[in-house]
C-alpha cells in the first residue's frame, strides 16, 4: 500500500485557518462598508494559493462577517437586521451602504387582468394601479419592477406624482405591508427585458414575485427582474 502523506493537506488547512482569523482581526474594529482586505493582498502576506484566500473569506461571509457585491468587491457587513423583517428596494440598497435610484418608466390606472386580480383579490376589470420602475444602487442599474396596487385602497395615489419610496407611502397611509409572500426563480430575459436592463436578450435573470398584505388587505403585488451580476439575495431563517 502506497503511504499517503497527511502532512500537505494539513498544512493548507492551517493556513486557511490563519488567513481566516487574521482577516477576522482586521474587520472587528472596521464600520460596516469598509472594504475587506484584497485577494491578491492577502496571498502576498502569507504565500499561499488565491483558493486557499478565497476559502478563507467564504467562512467569513458565510458566518455573515463579510459581505460580497457584485462588480464592487467584498466589505466588512452589515449587522444582521431581525428575522423577518420586511424591507423595500429603496431600504434593503440603503441596509447595504449604497444610493437606490428609481426611474419612473409607466404609471396609470389601468383594469386588472385575471393575473393580477387574482393575486389582489380583486374582480378581473377592477380598477388597478400600474407602477413601473427601473431601479439603480450607486447608479447601476439593478433591476426593473412593475408594481399593481389595489386603486380601492389608494385613492388618489398618483394624484400628485409618484413617491420616493412605496413602503414609505404607504405606510403614510397606514398600509405598509406586515407580511408578504415571495417566490424567487431563475430565468432569462426576453428582448424587452434586456433592452431595459442593458444587458443581452437570453441573459440570466433573477424573478421575484410578491404579494404584499397590510393587516390582512392586499395592497400590493409586483413582479421584479434582477440583472444577475447586480444582486444577491440574503435570506435569514430561524427555527424559534
Amino acid at each position: 500500500m502506497d503511504h499517503v502523506d497527511l502532512a500537505v493537506p494539513r498544512q493548507r488547512a492551517l493556513k486557511h485557518v490563519q488567513v481566516r482569523e487574521h482577516v477576522r482581526g482586521l474587520i472587528e474594529a472596521q464600520p460596516p462598508g469598509s472594504a475587506a482586505p484584497s485577494e491578491r493582498e492577502l496571498v502576498a502576506r502569507f504565500g499561499v494559493a488565491r483558493m486557499t484566500v478565497r476559502q478563507a473569506l467564504d467562512a467569513l461571509v458565510a458566518e455573515g462577517l463579510l459581505e460580497r457585491i457584485p462588480g464592487r468587491g467584498t466589505f466588512v457587513a452589515q449587522p444582521p437586521k431581525p428575522a423577518g423583517r420586511l424591507t423595500s428596494f429603496t431600504e434593503e440598497i440603503r441596509r447595504r451602504g449604497m444610493l437606490p435610484e428609481s426611474q419612473t418608466l409607466l404609471a396609470r390606472v389601468e383594469q386588472a387582468g385575471p393575473g393580477v386580480a387574482r393575486a389582489l383579490d380583486i374582480s378581473p376589470g377592477d380598477p388597478v394601479l400600474h407602477w413601473r420602475r427601473l431601479r439603480r444602487a450607486d447608479q447601476a442599474i439593478v433591476c426593473v419592477e412593475d408594481a399593481y396596487l389595489n386603486e380601492v385602497l389608494l385613492p388618489g395615489f398618483l394624484q400628485h406624482g409618484t413617491p420616493t419610496s412605496l413602503y414609505e407611502a404607504l405606510a403614510a397611509r397606514g398600509l405598509r405591508p406586515t407580511e408578504v409572500e415571495d417566490s424567487i426563480s431563475a430565468d432569462r430575459a426576453s428582448a424587452e427585458e434586456a433592452a431595459v436592463l442593458e444587458i443581452t436578450e437570453g441573459d440570466p435573470v433573477l424573478r421575484h414575485a410578491r404579494r404584499a398584505v397590510s393587516e390582512g388587505r392586499i395592497v400590493e403585488v409586483s413582479r421584479t427582474c434582477y440583472r444577475h451580476d447586480r444582486f444577491t439575495v440574503y435570506l435569514q431563517l430561524t427555527d424559534r
